[in-house]
């Protein structure tokens, strides 16, 4: 404890890093505030169908991602995953057209091009999106709920207020990266996610302590459990294998370069929260068409995969997560461009020649270790299933895994190891007593 307070000062006494994190709790405020803010001429004491809509399933995702604002019918309903979405449309197209592997080449220039029509194309989401959410709230509010008569005299205003909201949260995040501490857009994600757990330990609580034999024992063990799961998944967002790579030696003029030996880190889980979002979005699929086509015969499938702790909901889950961190690792892991920038730089992995060899020796390992990396985070996906299985409450039992806890585990690291990095730099200790923090990039 001692040293945790020594730290704390050593934190205020540097004027910038007291600066940037100041900043950035004044940014995430705003955003909280926002959050409760509902859209002009709705009544938000009749908004009972809503929240109960949107307490499991994917809306229910969507809303802890916007901390509870998408069922409080707010001004930032939508959150930050439309511009979320945007990015992964523009990274896919990263793959197969040309113009955006030449942006991906270009340094900062091409960056800032990427993120200008990441933009374009969030506002382009968006505008469906609103109108989208907009007809769920007309379906599921009575018309009392509405203080403006006439649908569109409601729609329209509230479509741009809903898209404005949305940029104004994406302009929040830049903010916190540009003036703050931390990735701003990851750390909106994950202030919305921390906003929940406050309610679920009190709900989970309530509900232990009304049980009679040991109710507040086996609330204690849930924390036992639950921090040997975060431990688990801070294993496998940091979990690498170290490539060794030797460089040659280069005498230009009188001074030597080169002739080090440096190391290529590939992570286990590389592709992140991205596999759960993409299976869990998948897993959608089939119960929305099952309720378009309105057959009976489907309503057994469609309750097989919306139970969330029946075996095929989960085991279907598990599978779609393991394949697509098998092919979002392909796409965003390019052993071919690794070998080929060693290859430039003079860089060679002992044993093995340059070129076509060390293509095909970065692809195995990253074979290998992918596949304990998926399977892990299949078991991680499913986790909260498990956790409602043996009477935990449902919205503190999605904080036992999924992306929930990924997200915060990834998110809390970045963020340290950026606080550390400015302790480091003015010559005090880190946040640890020994070893370093070693960071991963945000979620974005």
């Amino acid at each position: 404890m001692k040293r945790f307070i020594e730290t704390l000062k050593n934190i205020y006494k540097i004027e910038d890093l007291r600066f940037r994190i100041g900043t950035t709790l004044f940014f995430l405020l705003i955003y909280r505030l926002g959050s409760f803010v509902s859209l002009p001429g709705i009544d938000p004491a009749q908004l009972g169908n809503l929240q109960s809509q949107t307490s499991d399933g994917l809306l229910g995702l969507i809303n802890m991602f916007s901390g509870g604002a998408f069922a409080q019918a707010s001004i930032f309903a939508l959150g930050i995953m439309p511009y979320i979405s945007a990015s992964i449309v523009i990274q896919l197209l990263g793959i197969f057209v040309p113009y955006f592997q030449r942006l991906q080449k270009e340094g900062e220039s091409g960056r800032r091009k990427i993120n200008q029509i990441i933009r374009y194309l969030t506002v382009l989401i968006l505008i469906p999106q609103a109108s989208a959410y907009l007809t769920n709230l007309h379906f599921q509010l009575p018309t009392s709920a509405f203080g403006v008569s006439g649908m569109m005299m409601f729609n329209i205003p509230s479509i741009i207020i809903l898209t404005a909201g949305s940029m104004f949260v994406l302009w929040l995040g830049e903010r916190i990266t540009d003036k703050g501490i931390g990735n701003g857009i990851s750390l909106i994600i994950m202030i919305g996610i921390i906003a929940r757990l406050p309610q679920a330990i009190v709900q989970e609580f309530a509900s232990r302590i009304n049980q009679a034999g040991g109710g507040l024992v086996m609330f204690l063990v849930e924390f036992v459990i639950l921090f040997i799961v975060v431990m688990l998944s801070i294993l496998l967002v940091q979990g690498t294998r170290r490539i060794p790579v030797q460089y040659a030696k280069r005498i230009v003029g009188n001074k030597q370069y080169g002739g080090v030996r440096q190391y290529i880190p590939l992570k286990v889980n590389a592709a992140g929260v991205m596999p759960i979002i993409f299976a869990q979005a998948i897993m959608m699929v089939p119960i929305t068409i099952v309720g378009v086509a309105n057959s009976e015969n489907l309503r057994g499938v469609a309750a097989a995969l919306s139970n969330i702790t029946g075996f095929w909901y989960n085991f279907i889950q598990f599978l779609l997560v393991v394949v697509f961190t098998y092919f979002y690792t392909a796409i965003t892991v390019n052993p071919t461009q690794m070998a080929e920038d060693m290859k430039k730089n003079g860089g060679f992995i002992p044993g093995v020649k340059p070129g076509k060899r060390t293509v095909e020796f970065l692809d195995a390992v990253m074979s290998r270790i992918t596949l304990p990396g998926s399977i892990f985070l299949g078991v991680v996906t499913i986790l909260p299933a498990f956790a409602m299985m043996i009477g935990i409450n449902q919205s503190f039992a999605y904080f036992y895994g999924g992306t929930s806890l990924l997200i915060l585990v990834g998110v809390v690291l970045d963020t340290l190891q950026q606080i550390e990095s400015h302790l480091l730099m003015r010559h005090y200790d880190g946040l640890m007593k020994s070893g370093r923090i070693k960071g991963r990039p945000g979620i974005m």
